[in-house]
């Protein structure tokens, strides 16, 4: 492994007990983290001599050691937990909005977006609707893409630069309609860590999960085990293309159920 990569995370939304969950489906809340797990891990990287930074931050490499930390979807949870533990420390972060997701039960409203941006945190995009972008066409990629990129820009009142895939569902074309509408970096889930030498349009992410455990957190973020990960991705990924995504949606709807 290469002295210059970095391993960006994958978070979604805190779990805060009493609050409850933007959605209750077992395949979404296998992603919600604990905020006391939360807090530990990012405990953890401050007393390791990791510093928590932004996408912007990780592609200039402006910290050593460093791990790249971004929020999916725009959960309020983001403002409320997330953003106060960061600052406690002195770390930065990209969280990726989900335009349309503004307002609903749980999620941040755009003021909520701009107070988040003033408090120095960088502002992503994650989509307009949340849909599987392979699933479209690239008329249906351009509002899923650059339509969002626009209002995001007015709400904090600077520009956007980074987008994430919804579901990691990423293509060639997927890459190029972001990089037309501006954007300078796409995020994927892809596990892998990245380095000066990656394709800014297709940098990898390690997703946190609810049960991971510190030793496994602190695994990932020294870019152990990498490859484990990286195979049983490779598993799922050609699962989709066999059986497409809304196929496989349902199948481990189906699994996860069982398991509760």
């Amino acid at each position: 492994m290469r002295s210059d990569a970095i391993v960006y995370l994958m978070y979604h939304e805190m779990e805060v007990d009493g609050r409850p969950l933007c959605q209750s489906e077992q395949g979404y809340v296998r992603y919600v983290v604990r905020e006391s797990s939360f807090r530990e891990q990012m405990n953890w990287l401050q007393s390791a001599g990791f510093r928590g930074v932004s996408v912007s931050d990780g592609l200039e490499n402006k910290v050593t050691p460093g791990v790249v930390l971004t929020f999916d979807d725009g959960c309020e949870t983001d403002l409320t937990i997330a953003a106060p533990i960061l600052h406690s420390l002195n770390f930065g972060a990209t969280f990726y909005i989900t335009l349309g997701f503004l307002g609903r039960p749980g999620y941040m409203v755009a003021r909520q977006v701009r107070e988040l941006s003033e408090a120095g945190f960088e502002i992503g995009c994650h989509s307009m609707t949340h849909p599987y972008l392979n699933d479209l066409s690239e008329a249906q990629l351009a509002r899923e893409i650059a339509e969002p990129k626009a209002r995001l820009e007015e709400i904090v009142g600077r520009p956007v630069h980074h987008f994430s895939c919804p579901g990691g569902r990423w293509s060639p074309t997927v890459a190029a309609v972001a990089r037309q509408a501006g954007y300078k970096t796409v995020a994927t889930s892809r596990i892998d860590a990245n380095t000066p030498r990656t394709d800014p349009f297709q940098l990898a992410r390690v997703v946190v999960k609810r049960d991971a455990t510190l030793r496994s957190f602190q695994r990932q973020c020294r870019r152990e085990g990498l490859w484990q990960l990286r195979f049983l991705t490779s598993l799922r990924t050609t699962s989709h293309r066999l059986l497409g995504n809304a196929l496989y949606d349902r199948l481990r709807s189906l699994i996860l159920e069982r398991r509760v």
